[in-house]
């Protein structure tokens, strides 16, 4: 029998964070919020599959209320980007396994199901995504981890993907892995994957809703966990140049960290030139392992300002986002929380490490929602990285309890102020962000090649959400960087330059809550024609490209230079 579990994540953090919410400030004289209006098109769309992640009703495990992740990837090549859903599971199924769903990409926001065309199945109780070519083939690869036994799914540049999860040297025994994250953390030109896991669960061993006097939030029975479980480690693969893998977590310094990891975020975030990664962990601190050039890492959270609050509280992490919000050229950290809390704004202040802005930034809103993905970008093309949030509690039965708190939660949407404050813009930004759901995953894409960003968001016991914005844009480009070998160019640095100011950012695999975004790097431009471009590559060798024009999508091939130009679809956007 594990430890008595005494207390769970809800009542630990607010009990102990001790955060209030702080009324949202008016904007400065003189500054307008753009006109936002997010619809959701999902049904329009054609995006249809229903999400199975335990009971709708009254949940007896944790496993039930983790939710599943959604990623962005073009697996067929054709200069759209396609959707997967990972799907989870129920104890009282009859029946087959909820199938996860792959979406084709037909473009003008329309997708169709070839999810059993492209001969993916589910197997196990799936939780997370990212992808990456792994053999540097061309073709992206689908990995998903799962409670129970994770699935490389390779692509085969067919249409189709077999699973090849053993020949790759990924098969392990089975245990609650969460996010991941491909990228090459020694540089030697292959894609190396990093694996959160999550908690040591076994049904069979742990108590059930209100089981002696346990496992009770607000004064009625709730799931077990996450405290009183064990922690897990994290998993490092190393690619062995020919798309098979070895694990080496404890030679790489990983073996002695352990945490409830749920998002794996990746990113040069010192500037030395070498990929570290920021693991968010729910009741346990977060990690920070900094990257030693030499095939090890360091774990340095606590010294460096990320694994607590700014009071030393451990928090209820579950996503986490980088962009250079301020554009001081150094990544910075979102991260969402459980209810009764704040997100954390982690500012990079340097080699130093750094410093958590929350309440500086205008993001100690609200808290009363259970965060979960989230995502910097730019909605409104001004340039700057705005912040969204997903939201949903994790008891259904919390509905009807007079508890002041909702299972479905509306979106939380955060305008960049330009002066290191975000505003809050969710009540003025539509009914895609307004209309609650109990959301877990979260991606951004532009997913119709017109020049703005989309929103996808994994909904619970429901169809996902895909939103578009109607309001207000300026110019943008979007940038696709491939390596010689004709892969997406995971790790590589942006930096753009236009009238605007100076942008940075990375084309990264995983991060938000389980999920991941598309690897093409989409930049606003404001007003700016056009911008300079200067691109650090994984290996460190750089190029620039002056003049890029505004209102395309830009391929760039290491050692080829720009390899295809594609004017975007911009233009008036009509009502939904």
């Amino acid at each position: 029998m594990v430890l008595a579990i005494i207390a769970q994540r809800g009542f630990s953090q607010m009990s102990g964070s001790g955060k209030i919410a702080v009324p949202r400030r008016p904007l400065p004289a003189g500054l307008r919020a753009p006109v936002t209006r997010f619809e959701d098109l999902a049904k329009q769309a054609g995006l249809t599959g229903l999400n199975v992640s335990g009971s709708d009703v009254q949940q007896t495990y944790i496993v039930e209320n983790t939710g599943t992740g959604v990623a962005v990837f073009d697996y067929d090549n054709d200069g759209l980007p396609d959707l997967f859903f990972v799907n989870g599971d129920r104890f009282d199924r009859k029946g087959p396994v909820p199938p996860h769903f792959l979406y084709r990409n037909l473009g003008g926001l329309r997708f169709e199901d070839v999810t059993a065309k492209a001969g993916i199945t589910n197997d196990d109780w799936g939780q997370g995504v990212c992808t990456g070519d792994v053999d540097n083939d061309g073709n992206v690869d689908l990995f998903v981890t799962s409670w129970g036994s994770n699935a490389l799914w390779r692509n085969q540049g067919n249409g189709a993907f077999r699973n090849e999860t053993k020949d790759r040297g990924l098969a392990a025994p089975k245990r609650w892995s969460t996010g991941c994250a491909f990228f090459d953390y020694d540089r030697d030109g292959h894609l190396d994957l990093l694996v959160a896991h999550y908690l040591k669960f076994d049904p069979a061993k742990i108590a059930k809703p209100g089981d002696r006097g346990q496992c009770v939030w607000l004064g009625f029975p709730v799931v077990c966990g996450p405290m009183g479980l064990p922690p897990e480690t994290m998993s490092l693969y190393h690619n062995d140049a020919h798309g098979r893998f070895v694990e080496v977590t404890e030679s790489a310094g990983l073996g002695a960290s352990k945490a409830a990891g749920l998002s794996v975020l990746t990113g040069d975030f010192d500037n030395d030139g070498w990929p570290d990664v920021f693991v968010a962990a729910d009741s346990t601190p977060s990690l920070y392992f900094r990257n030693l050039h030499n095939g090890t890492f360091k774990e340095g959270g606590a010294p460096l300002g990320v694994a607590y609050n700014d009071d030393g509280h451990e928090q209820s992490g579950m996503g986490a986002s980088a962009a250079d919000y301020d554009h001081d050229g150094w990544l910075d950290i979102v991260k969402t929380n459980f209810t009764g809390d704040i997100p954390n704004l982690y500012r990079n202040v340097g080699k130093v490490g750094f410093a958590e802005v929350t309440v500086m930034a205008g993001l100690a809103v609200h808290t009363q929602f259970v965060g979960w993905g989230c995502g910097f970008l730019d909605f409104d093309n001004d340039g700057w990285k705005d912040i969204v949030i997903a939201n949903g509690h994790v008891y259904p039965e919390i509905d009807g309890r007079g508890v002041g708190q909702t299972f479905k939660q509306r979106r939380l949407l955060y305008w960049n102020r330009r002066d290191g404050q975000f505003f809050d813009n969710s009540n003025e930004a539509g009914a895609g962000i307004t209309t609650p759901h109990s959301s877990r995953g979260l991606a951004v894409a532009d997913l119709d090649n017109d020049g703005d960003v989309e929103i996808v968001v994994v909904n619970m016991h429901e169809s996902p959400s895909l939103l578009k914005n109607f309001g207000e844009h300026g110019n943008s480009l979007l940038v696709r960087l491939l390596t010689a070998s004709g892969r997406d160019a995971i790790g590589a640095r942006l930096t753009l330059r236009s009238a605007g100011g100076t942008q940075i950012d990375e084309v990264r695999s995983g991060g938000n809550y389980i999920s991941q975004s598309d690897f093409r790097v989409h930049f606003g431009l404001g007003a700016a024609p056009q911008a300079d471009l200067a691109v650090i590559w994984p290996d460190g060798s750089k190029d620039s490209y002056p003049e890029l024009a505004a209102g395309q999508m830009v391929t760039i091939q290491q050692t080829r230079g720009i390899v295809r130009n594609i004017k975007l679809k911009t233009g008036p956007r009509p009502a939904p």
